[in-house]
């Protein structure tokens, strides 16, 4: 499903979709296309673009075509979604140890709704960290 989700084909247009986003969460999934756990997330992350639409632009970059922010945001997994709020990066407190991004496939779409809009909740308030509203620390380690 990620061909039904804009592609970001340089380091350029990262920084300007993040840059230029001013009322809305950027969700920014780093990754290949054709591996499996990326795909189990556009799969979800395009579900749910129609209804996180209003404070939430969701987008997909291919590490190997922009290699700009793999070392920035330590990008090794072979699937991550990031998260920032008017040119900020906003970590999410999921409970393992990793609050800088989602390295696995969430495949329910109500539960990846609540995580956007808690990082929108929290972000539009100030905050830079935001606690998830489920806790993964026993399903998935960082």
């Amino acid at each position: 499903m990620s061909y039904f989700l804009v592609h970001l084909p340089s380091g350029w247009h990262v920084d300007q979709a993040i840059l230029s986003e001013e009322d809305r969460v950027v969700v920014i999934r780093f990754g290949h296309d054709h591996d499996p756990t990326c795909m189990q997330m556009d799969e979800t992350l395009y579900r749910i673009s129609e209804k996180v639409r209003n404070f939430a632009v969701i987008y997909v970059v291919d590490t190997t075509q922009v290699p700009d922010f793999n070392r920035m945001y330590e990008l090794y997994e072979s699937c991550a979604v990031m998260f920032f709020y008017r040119n900020k990066h906003i970590m999410v407190d999921l409970g393992t140890g990793n609050n800088n991004k989602i390295n696995w496939a969430i495949t329910d779409k109500q539960e990846l709704i609540d995580i956007i809009e808690t990082v929108y909740r929290g972000s539009s308030k100030g905050r830079g960290l935001v606690v998830s509203p489920k806790d993964y620390s026993t399903r998935y380690k960082a």
